[in-house]
């Protein structure tokens, strides 16, 4: 074939063939080598990641138990039949109290007397002002020909949900332009005048100015008015906070003259939740590292990072954060197993809280003996400068981009390799054919001397 006559000047040899064997046998060792350095690094990193990911979950999870405890939680209960609700904050303190409701607080509401549908109001300007001083005022611009329903749309757009809304609604003698005060109490007093334009609008003042009708408040705005112990407070709004610490009582139904029961109390519903989040996020970790270092003696297949030093010191720290601690966890219900793994029991937990109310802090708390150096060892190693998984992670990144750069350099060499090899049987099997065409030129002069 010509395209491998180039190869077979004289010996016969396929050069390139024998080449590529000879550079494929020089290769196999270093790159067998790296390979083999590249998966075992690669899988470590992946177990370590996987790891990381585990310690991250504790972390934040040691990290909202430890919040839940420190600003404990409340809950407020109250007597059936009470006219109010109550919602405890985490500045409430424990106690009792009996809460009167003898007034909840109202929106004003006017109305005006009844229009045709198709009858002009009038035109001008309405100023609405609101509050007993009437600081705060709205004025609307009312254009010539508008009907009862184009004062309400122009003054829903003036008001801009702010104040008072407005509405029309028609009965049986016509319709009626009904205003609301948007807030309860005194605060939200509506006044109404007019000016300009050609005085229709004087029906629709209050207190009635102008010689109009005027409105009719239907609905006069009240105050909410609440007894706590004897202690009374008014309140523009039905939401009335710190008249107990830390608690917001929310009116509902006036029922003066019967006091209810108030009861504050603490809630530990939360450090409950998070103290089983944080036993399940432990014992994943306390598995993980387990799993990433185990060797199957029926196999005789390690893990990827069976016999590794770090893994055995992060397996001790986590041991040593709990291990002073044994007899006082235990007490407020998480056992140890012998394989380190935890178990929850919330009744005993409950128990341990009635006997001690401060054992959960003395824990778990941000400086509790489990939770603050918990959280020191978990932060020296998830730490994004210098923490021990970092530094691991970033050595072994750094090693697979030098086995990278180790498989870049061999096929260089491989190259020059081929190079070298191909150049040198090139000039081996033109030897042998110069050699071929004197052995046949002897072979012709020989013959001819033997012939003559």
């Amino acid at each position: 074939m010509a395209g491998s006559s180039l190869y077979q000047i004289g010996s016969g040899l396929d050069i390139p063939t024998l080449v590529a064997n000879l550079v494929a046998a020089d290769r196999k060792p270093e790159e067998t080598r790296i390979n083999n350095a590249g998966t075992a690094a690669s899988a470590q990193l992946s177990a370590i990641s996987t790891i990381k990911s585990g310690m991250a979950n504790l972390q934040t999870a040691l990290k909202t138990l430890t919040t839940s405890i420190d600003s404990q939680a409340y809950k407020a209960t109250v007597g059936d039949g009470a006219g109010f609700t109550a919602t405890a904050t985490s500045s409430a303190t424990a106690g009792n109290y009996n809460v009167e409701v003898v007034n909840i607080a109202e929106r004003q509401k006017l109305t005006s007397g009844a229009y045709a549908s198709d009858k002009v109001v009038g035109d001008g300007t309405l100023t609405i002002a609101f509050g007993d001083s009437g600081k705060d005022s709205l004025n609307v611009t009312i254009a010539e020909g508008s009907k009862l329903s184009d004062v309400a749309a122009a003054i829903n757009k003036a008001a801009g949900g702010k104040g008072v809304t407005a509405s029309v609604v028609t009965a049986n003698d016509g319709q009626h332009l009904v205003l609301t005060a948007a807030d309860t109490g005194t605060a939200g007093t509506m006044t109404l005048t007019s000016s300009g334009g050609n005085g229709g609008l004087a029906d629709l003042t209050y207190p009635a100015t102008g010689g109009g009708t005027g409105l009719t408040q239907t609905v006069a705005a009240k105050d909410a008015l609440v007894r706590v112990d004897g202690f009374e407070r008014t309140s523009s709004s039905n939401a009335v906070a710190d008249l107990i610490p830390g608690v917001v009582l929310n009116l509902t139904k006036a029922n003066e003259g019967t006091p209810y029961s108030l009861s504050i109390g603490k809630d530990n519903t939360s450090i409950k939740t998070n103290i089983s989040a944080f036993v399940s996020a432990y014992n994943a970790v306390v598995t993980v590292l387990k799993s990433s270092s185990a060797y199957n003696a029926d196999t005789q297949k390690a893990s990827a990072l069976t016999g590794d030093a770090m893994v055995r010191g992060l397996q001790t720290q986590l041991r040593s954060q709990l291990s002073g601690n044994v007899s006082e966890l235990k007490t407020m219900g998480v056992s140890i197993a012998t394989d380190g793994s935890l178990s929850f029991d919330a009744a005993k937990f409950d128990t341990a809280l009635a006997a001690d109310p401060s054992a959960a802090q003395k824990l778990f708390g941000s400086d509790g003996s489990v939770g603050k150096g918990l959280n020191s060892m978990l932060n020296s190693n998830l730490n994004s400068t210098n923490g021990s998984i970092t530094l691991r992670t970033n050595s072994l990144n750094a090693q697979i981009k030098d086995l990278e750069a180790q498989l870049d350099d061999l096929d260089k060499r491989m190259d020059e390799a081929t190079t070298r090899y191909t150049a040198r049987f090139t000039a081996m099997d033109t030897i042998v054919a110069k050699m071929q065409t004197t052995s046949d030129y002897l072979t012709q002069q020989l013959a001819s001397s033997s012939n003559s």
